[in-house]
């Protein structure tokens, strides 16, 4: 299968693998893919989600250049009639934390997805890119607008005109990832960030992530009183008071997301 899935402990584990072709997205991935974003919204044994990919090369080298050709059908006809305007983040939303395990090169559509996630770290033999200028073409699946909104205007067109890759220690001083460790640690690395957030209140994590993604693109004013009815509802929410409960006992919580 082009893409792994396994769920222990709340915690879904995605391994792109397709290490004979650097993990490159052909057709069939790309609709794995869209499953899959399906099944991490809806899937109530899914709290957190790592993506990393098969092998030590490469996570994802973008689309599959070799069997991708462009589709017979019109854009207008995909977009309206089917809903699919081709990119492999169509749907990717959700408020569940995904953190983003890059274990080598992460280019074009590789490091849309990397930017998309909510946490990035990586191994220290990473390289990042957006090199689709160099084949004529330019990031299809958000990272134009995404990478500015990471990095400095000036890094980002650095990257974005030239179609040059950066070292993972570039990317951590440049703030794409938060963390590089040799490649032994990364899987570890990635686990021991899931469970210290799916140890968490499961509909607090929820609220934090769709307030800072709503909450960027917003006047700081109305971002705050967003804030405010978010704690609004998770006030009175059995979590919360658990969380308390457990604090004063000096025990663990037991969170039931409710």
């Amino acid at each position: 299968m082009p893409i792994d899935v396994t769920v222990k402990n709340k915690i879904a584990t995605v391994v792109l693998n397709r290490p004979e072709a650097m993990n490159s997205i052909d057709p069939q991935m790309r609709g794995e893919m869209y499953a899959l974003w399906d099944r991490i919204r809806s899937d109530d044994e899914i709290d957190v989600v790592i993506i990393t990919g098969a092998g030590e090369k490469a996570f994802c080298t973008g689309s599959d250049l070799k069997n991708t050709m462009p589709p017979k059908e019109s854009y207008a006809e995909l977009l309206l009639k089917h809903n699919n305007p081709g990119n492999m983040l169509h749907r990717f939303e959700a408020d569940k934390p995904i953190i983003c395990a890059v274990n080598g090169y992460a280019v074009g559509g590789g490091m849309e997805l990397a930017l998309a996630c909510d946490i990035c770290i990586a191994s220290d033999n990473a390289k990042f890119g957006l090199t689709e200028a160099r084949i004529g073409s330019l990031p299809g699946s958000g990272g134009v607008q995404r990478l500015p909104r990471t990095v400095s205007k000036s890094n980002a067109m650095l990257m974005l005109l030239t179609g040059d890759t950066v070292s993972a220690a570039e990317a951590f001083r440049m703030g794409i990832v938060s963390k590089v460790v040799p490649l032994a640690e990364l899987m570890p690395a990635a686990l021991a960030i899931a469970e210290r957030i799916a140890a968490n209140a499961p509909l607090a994590v929820r609220a934090l992530k769709r307030l800072v993604a709503q909450g960027m693109d917003m006047p700081l004013m109305h971002a705050l009183d967003l804030d405010k009815y978010m704690f609004g509802l998770l006030r009175d929410t059995e979590d919360r008071i658990e969380g308390r409960i457990a604090f004063k006992e000096k025990r663990k919580p037991k969170y039931r997301g409710k």
